[in-house]
């Protein structure tokens, strides 16, 4: 898009150049025009007609001025007065002007061709052909006039130069014209790149905000609500505890309370320095799912279930990038707390698969199971680890399947695809 909107800008610049160029050219051309019979009038002597003459020479060069002004005033700044409206009727004023001062002298005859220009620029192409026909013609008849007049031949120059005059005029005008639409049409071009490209920078900085939200809700789901759920859990079997006046069970529940906290505190201040895990910071993936056994049989305890959990590893452990080994722990993490949360099972099983193409992890359970078709988020938050952990599988081009009915257990299989190297 960038080349496509630097090509639109250089060739609007180009051609805008090129017009202005030939604008310049049109307004000093009848500028020149009109100072030379001025002067040739001046140099005849103020007296009688040429008074009036000199008044509405005057009065022309007011009206012509005042039109370029504004046009010039309106292109640079649109918001001001835009006098296109009120062109042809401007157009209409100067040739009138013209005539009356080509009536009284055959200098301002010449004026005629910057008129043709004018006529072409403002009025449509059949009017415009029209207009600089009659103007021809009223030259040829104001050169014959000053010329002999009545009575006197129409000689052959006075109609071939204006003749010739009007045709390069038109051929020019048209070819002006052509460019000045052309360059219209890059810079709403150019304008309509300018617009597309901060509506795709916008929609892109909102895709990126809520891609931002959506994974800052699946590491809370995944890492800090699952703690609290844990120690609000193991805070009820501690009180329970003292109450029967255990008080070692009690004590033991709020070491684990505070070990949890400890973590959610270090995940919490993880989300500042990049969101990988604080237990891959200090362990490899292998004793962080070995420790997060031992966590979910404890948590089980505490809800007075005897679940055994235990890590079992097939081929040879093998370094995994960061990417990998946070989705795997968020995955198991995810998988048990709901094992010990909802499935009332006796044995959790986590297999940790290294093959050669690639890493896979089953997490099961002999527990209640359910319909995996019913899973959706609810108002609560629960219900959305199972999504949250597809699109974490999902951004790997990894693949996640769940079986599972009721009566019959569940099982979490997990493939994530590793390169030749092993990464």
């Amino acid at each position: 898009m960038d080349g496509r909107k630097g090509a639109a800008e250089g060739a609007t610049s180009g051609a805008a150049v090129i017009l202005r160029v030939l604008r310049v050219s049109l307004h000093v051309g009848f500028a020149v025009l009109l100072l030379v019979a001025l002067l040739r009038l001046l140099a005849g002597g103020l007296q009688g007609q040429a008074w009036l003459s000199l008044v509405l020479a005057l009065g022309l060069a007011g009206v012509y001025l005042a039109g370029t002004v504004l046009e010039k005033r309106h292109s640079v700044r649109p918001d001001r007065f835009d006098p296109r409206p009120y062109s042809a009727w401007w157009l209409a004023a100067v040739c009138l002007l013209w005539l009356l001062l080509v009536w009284g002298s055959a200098d301002f005859v010449w004026l005629a061709f910057p008129l043709f220009f004018l006529q072409l620029h403002v009025l449509p192409r059949s009017a415009a052909l029209a207009a600089i026909a009659a103007t021809t013609m009223l030259v040829a008849t104001a050169l014959w006039f000053h010329n002999g007049g009545p009575g006197s031949a129409l000689q052959l120059p006075m109609l071939l130069g204006p003749g010739f005059g009007a045709a390069f005029a038109v051929v020019t005008g048209l070819a002006y014209r052509a460019l000045y639409v052309e360059a219209e049409n890059q810079r709403l071009a150019a304008e309509e790149l300018r617009r597309t490209r901060a509506e795709l920078a916008r929609s892109q900085h909102d895709a990126g905000t809520l891609a931002e939200r959506t994974r800052l809700a699946r590491e809370i789901h995944d890492t800090l609500a699952q703690g609290f759920s844990s120690i609000v859990l193991m805070g009820r079997s501690a009180e329970q505890a003292l109450d029967a006046g255990d008080t070692a069970t009690a004590r033991n529940r709020l070491r684990t309370v505070q070990e949890t906290a400890a973590g959610n505190l270090a995940e919490a201040r993880n989300f500042v320095r990049g969101l990988q895990p604080p237990d891959l910071e200090q362990r490899p993936l292998v004793d962080s799912l070995r420790r997060l056994c031992e966590q979910t049989e404890t948590e089980a305890a505490a809800r007075g279930k005897a679940l055994h959990c235990r890590l079992e590893i097939a081929g040879t452990p093998a370094e995994l990038p960061n990417p990998y080994r946070t989705t795997l722990l968020r995955a198991a993490q995810a998988s048990l707390a709901n094992v010990w949360a909802h499935a009332n099972a006796r044995t959790a099983v986590v297999t940790l698969s290294f093959l050669d193409t690639e890493v896979a992890m089953d997490i099961f359970d002999d527990g209640a199971g359910f319909d995996p078709s019913a899973v959706t988020a609810r108002a609560d938050g629960s219900g959305y680890g199972l999504m949250s952990l597809r699109d974490r599988v999902a951004a790997l081009a990894g693949t996640l399947d769940l079986e599972s009915a009721p009566g019959e257990g569940t099982v979490v299989a997990i493939r994530l695809p590793l390169g030749r190297d092993g990464r």
